[in-house]
């Protein structure tokens, strides 16, 4: 379940998907699988070459991309989606979901994408 984003922010990340950038939305997010993690950034891009290098680029397996059709994305979680947010500068994501880089936990919720056993 995704909230905390408003209409506007998820038709700009859709918008920026779309023209083949890679695009950032974080936004809070329950799971019952992922105890511990409250927030969720999906890194989209409709390129899907494009999103993968991405993925490489920063140490995560491209085959956790989400291939939607208009929208693939890849969702980081935990100490991973901290290092990342704080890599692109996505400060203002970082501060407003408060997601504190040094804070987040190696262990348990510290997982990328959906690497992790179901």
């Amino acid at each position: 379940m995704a909230f905390g984003i408003t209409r506007d922010e998820m038709k700009a990340w859709k918008a920026s998907v779309s023209r083949g950038e890679i695009a950032f939305l974080t936004h809070y997010w329950l799971d019952d699988r992922f105890p511990g993690v409250r927030t969720v950034t999906k890194v989209g891009c409709s390129d899907l070459d494009k999103l993968a290098n991405w993925c490489r680029e920063n140490g995560l397996n491209p085959m956790y991309i989400h291939r939607r059709a208009e929208f693939p994305h890849f969702d980081l979680l935990g100490y991973r989606q901290a290092e990342i947010l704080a890599k692109e500068k996505r400060y203002d994501q970082l501060e407003r979901f408060r997601i504190r880089p040094y804070e987040v936990s190696k262990k348990g919720e510290g997982v990328s994408g959906r690497e992790r056993t179901e």
